[in-house]
């Protein structure tokens, strides 16, 4: 008999309110910070702005992927639309890619034509950025860590913490030794950081899109172990295992047993065995006896 089960889950309230937060003081805080670049004529404040700028954008797009994730499934999308944030992650991962290298490109054509930088202003504009960007960071950093959309979006906001520390060294260097070149380095060095962490997002995201294993479900090892720990289970063929998110992993697999052994027991002890041991919910068991041309098919 086919069982009916909703397989939206609800994405937590606190983390869409933790999130519309950190777009009110990052959209707020940005407007400022293009002024201060513009009127100081600092890099590393433009270069911060313009990773802001990207920042309220994916802060809102991760926003609007958790509110769009609460919706129930369909029969056309059976599985809800959780993995909607996966796309938001991995769209913002890309995003951080594309600032890096915008800030790298100014950097080498401010250190080619060299131009005069307000040091005073740069600093106290990158200081009240600092403390807007602590603020967002410690409200994200409170939220769910196993969700790779929310991490995304924290990635974005630890990325501006950075800018704003950078412009703040770059701002007393040029104010004590007069040495330009300090904004776009720094900028630069930022930047490279930015990448680094933005590759892992978009490697994590863009392997749960390609309906990659998650990497504590390592098929031969759950085969060997249910083989060794569930009575009757004679072997374990045909495993294949995903995730819908980071925080729902999923997995079929076609099980053969002894003739004499209760299937209806062996699916429920696998079940048990697979959320105890392995974090999975969601498993789609087939079980066959090795003496009768008998299945037993389960969804859940």
């Amino acid at each position: 008999m086919s069982q009916s089960h909703n397989h939206s889950h609800a994405a937590g309230g606190g983390n869409e309110k933790k999130l519309a937060l950190a777009v009110i003081l990052t959209g707020g805080f940005m407007l400022a910070e293009i002024a201060g670049g513009l009127i100081s004529g600092s890099l590393a404040l433009l270069a911060d702005a313009g990773h802001m700028l990207t920042d309220f954008a994916s802060l809102a797009l991760a926003w609007l992927a958790l509110r769009i994730a609460r919706r129930p499934a369909t029969w056309k999308r059976s599985y809800g639309f959780d993995r909607f944030s996966v796309l938001a992650a991995f769209v913002n991962g890309l995003a951080l890619f594309l600032i890096a290298v915008w800030i790298c490109w100014e950097a080498y054509n401010r250190l080619r034509d060299p131009g005069e930088v307000l040091g005073g202003l740069m600093f106290w504009v990158a200081l009240a950025g600092l403390a807007v960007n602590i603020a967002a960071f410690w409200i994200l950093s409170r939220g769910e860590k196993g969700n790779l959309n929310v991490r995304a979006a924290t990635l974005h906001v630890m990325g501006d913490l950075l800018g704003s520390v950078g412009a703040i060294i770059a701002s007393i260097i040029i104010m004590t030794t007069g040495w330009t070149p300090a904004d776009p380095l720094l900028s630069v060095f930022v930047a490279l950081i930015i990448l680094r962490a933005a590759w892992r997002i978009v490697k994590e995201s863009a392997h749960i899109l390609l309906e990659g294993a998650p990497e504590h479900l390592d098929r031969r090892e759950i085969a060997a172990a249910l083989t060794r720990e569930v009575s009757g289970v004679e072997r374990v063929d045909h495993i294949h295992a995903w995730s819908i998110t980071e925080e729902r992993p999923m997995i079929t697999m076609e099980v053969v047993t002894a003739g004499d052994t209760d299937m209806d027991n062996i699916r429920r002890e696998i079940k048990d065995y697979l959320r105890k041991n392995f974090s999975v919910d969601h498993a789609t068991v087939e079980i066959k006896r090795n003496d009768v041309d008998c299945v037993a098919v389960n969804f859940t």
